[in-house]
């Protein structure tokens, strides 16, 4: 869509107001509101001011000013506005030199797909990541110096099959027995239904949505495939889009992996493939069918996965589900069809154009600018050093002896392990400026302070359990 297209359609639908969005380092949506009079052609081109210095690990006060330039052809109508409002998302400059803002999160995806069209290797990168979520009826949290707790409740969850509902229906899912029942065991499936049709109304183009293993409400909805930087835009689309339609409904929809203890967590199994000239460059004779640049792909995933999951799981509360037992991916092989593996090729279709590797670690609290781009980086690496994958295990990882699983790589346990690796293994990011070593030094610093540091420094609930009459 083109900027005269745009204004076309703010006429033809009566636009009022247009909402300007941009993502924030770590991965949030922030936004500012105009009078649709104020967007013409020029706007386009020029751009908008803000306050960068107010955004999480963005500007000095004293260099604050920023420029908003928004893309026409992300384009599409706030479906929860009250207002009739058209969203545009955009890139960020800066308002003296009109370069692009080396933090901007959309920036550094945009050149990651363009280094991988300087690299000959292929033009296109697409991605079809599946992004879980909880939804829950009550949500209650609080840290403060003297007490800290949460509370989360649902109605289908297992632990209120003896609440009094007058009546109490029946129907709670056990845990780990949430994939795929019918209503009303499903209670989810309307809510899913609308944000899929919400979804569909933005302009993304929907595969499937069902309720996923967990008990308590956790659901998936899964979006077709695209290249690199309209998939990221999309995946804030569905976060958003997720959110208003439990929030209109008296509901709390979140995307943190692990709110439950003894089930499993949410994550955003990511399947990825590259392409040149329309021809898919995963397919050939290999294991599992595939190619050997496929498999340099998978090798370069593989390698530099400690470093990955610093961008793709970014938060302290990622590593509560990358551990064994509830299909989290904490085994740094591939296999085909296997689901304890971080690296699985999907077997559903044999068609060439079907091939890709699914990357099972990342989880949706990413910035998906940053993971989508840093997933495409390490496969760039992989293939341009032909790094080799080792073997596949086919076996299940987690009926493994001892004596072989500890000779299996492990994922990160902890966000400052998974860090540290990133300040050691960065300089595949770095090709090209994709990732700048600001970005790198800023993401690390503002992790470690603000999350891994105050997470270490408070008393945990759990410790008062265990160790009050110590």
């Amino acid at each position: 869509m083109t900027p005269r297209e745009v204004l076309a359609l703010c006429r033809e639908k009566d636009v009022k107001a247009v909402d300007l969005r941009f993502c924030d380092l770590l991965g949030t949506w922030q936004h500012f509101t105009i009078p649709v009079n104020r967007l013409d052609e020029a706007t386009f081109e020029d751009g908008l001011g803000f306050d960068g210095s107010s955004i999480r690990g963005w500007q000095s006060i004293h260099e604050s000013d920023m420029l908003l330039v928004p893309q026409s052809n992300t384009a599409f109508l706030d479906p929860f506005a009250a207002l009739p409002t058209l969203a545009l998302i955009g890139n960020v400059q800066d308002p003296v030199t009109g370069e692009p803002y080396s933090r901007d999160p959309r920036h550094i995806a945009q050149k990651a797909a363009n280094y991988l069209k300087l690299t000959g290797i292929a033009d296109t990168a697409f991605f079809g990541p599946e992004a879980e979520f909880f939804v829950f009826d009550d949500v209650r949290f609080d840290a403060r110096q003297n007490e800290a707790y949460y509370h989360v409740d649902s109605r289908e969850g297992e632990w209120n099959r003896g609440r009094a509902e007058s009546p109490n229906r029946g129907y709670k899912l056990r845990q780990k027995e949430g994939y795929f029942p019918c209503p009303p065991a499903d209670q989810g499936m309307d809510l899913r239904s609308e944000m899929m049709q919400a979804m569909l109304d933005c302009g993304l183009a929907v595969e499937a949505h069902h309720h996923e293993v967990a008990s308590g409400g956790q659901g998936e909805i899964d979006l077709r495939y695209q290249p690199l930087v309209t998939m990221a835009d999309w995946l804030l689309i569905y976060k958003y889009v997720v959110r208003n339609v439990a929030r209109r409904h008296g509901l709390a929809a979140t995307f943190m992996p692990k709110p439950l203890f003894g089930d499993n967590g949410s994550g955003m199994h990511v399947h990825f493939s590259l392409w040149r000239e329309s021809e898919p460059l995963f397919s050939g004779g290999g294991y599992a069918g595939l190619s050997e640049i496929g498999l340099w792909a998978i090798g370069g995933i593989l390698k530099h996965a400690p470093a990955l999951l610093a961008l793709t799981n970014p938060t302290t509360n990622s590593y509560k589900r990358l551990v064994p037992g509830y299909e989290a991916p904490v085994n740094l092989v591939y296999s085909q069809r296997n689901r304890s593996a971080a690296c699985r090729i999907p077997m559903y279709s044999q068609s060439p154009e079907a091939k890709r590797v699914e990357f099972r670690c990342p989880d949706a609290t990413c910035n998906p600018y940053l993971a989508l781009a840093a997933i495409t980086m390490a496969a760039i690496d992989g293939i341009q050093l032909k790094i080799s994958p080792g073997a596949a295990i086919d076996q299940d990882l987690y009926h493994l002896s001892e004596t072989q699983l500890a000779e299996v790589p492990k994922t990160p346990a902890t966000l400052d392990e998974a860090l540290g690796a990133l300040e050691r293994d960065c300089e595949f990011l770095l090709k090209a400026d994709v990732f700048t070593p600001d970005v790198i030094e800023t993401w690390v610093r503002y992790k470690r302070e603000h999350e891994v540091a105050a997470l270490r420094l408070r008393p945990h609930p759990l410790e008062f359990c265990m160790y009050f009459d110590a």
